[in-house]
């Protein structure tokens, strides 16, 4: 069954990876040996598009460091999978913003300058390469790969068009839950229009799923960042 597993790369990032020492993540090694074998054994990973936008340097923690690093680990995943992963960015939008001052109630009238920084296009362009990879006959399964509502109406009318035609998998970036810790809860909004999902993904699935350092190429080798 051909797939084409969609990331959402902020969404894995932050809801899985960032307070881990995994970030050096193989997603091709973590769908192919471990996900899709459990959850859909008669897969085959046809393509793996992986939506991000480039980090601003001047307000990362890490600044111009946190730039290499997504630049280098972006180059790692093209760099071992030229044929199967393809890298579609957005952008970041950094303006002023005048939002209310937290209190109970809220004031409207009491508001203060803060720094709006907003990730652009990664779910339209989620929603619009799942649509018309399945219309053209791209694929058998569809593994969306977010904790994001806002692809729900994409997932409604891809499941209105084509119906059972097309098998849709749902895979939520978040550590399994464990007693007595907070977890953003995965949400049933994308759920509802799927064949399967998985709830989480295990601390051993991305142990065992780290890419190579470093990565040989023609010039420098590709290294994993120090810091990561």
């Amino acid at each position: 069954m051909r797939t084409i597993v969609y990331i959402d790369g902020y969404n894995l990032y932050y809801g899985r990876l960032k307070h881990s020492t995994h970030k050096w993540l193989d997603v091709h090694e973590l769908f192919s040996g471990y996900i899709l074998k459990a959850q859909s054994p008669e897969s085959t990973i046809h393509k793996i598009k992986y939506f991000t936008a480039d980090i601003r340097a001047k307000i990362a923690t890490h600044g111009q460091d946190a730039q290499k690093a997504q630049n280098s680990y972006l180059r790692a995943l093209v760099t071992l999978y030229p044929d199967t992963i393809e890298i579609i960015k957005g952008y970041h939008s950094l303006e002023r913003g005048r939002l209310l001052r937290y209190k109970q109630p809220p004031d409207k009238t009491d508001r203060v300058d803060v720094w709006r920084l907003e990730e652009k296009q990664t779910d339209v362009n989620i929603a619009l390469h799942a649509y018309r990879d399945v219309i053209r006959g791209e694929c058998d399964q569809i593994v969306i790969v977010s904790n994001d509502t806002d692809l729900e109406p994409a997932l409604q009318m891809i499941r209105q068009d084509v119906g059972s035609a097309i098998n849709i998998g749902i895979v939520i970036p978040i550590p399994k839950p464990t007693p007595g810790k907070k977890h953003r809860p995965s949400n049933a909004a994308l759920s509802k229009y799927a064949d399967w999902t998985r709830q989480y993904i295990l601390d051993s699935e991305v142990e065992y799923s780290q890419l190579p350092n470093p990565i040989p190429t023609k010039k420098k080798p590709i290294l994993r960042p120090d810091y990561w």
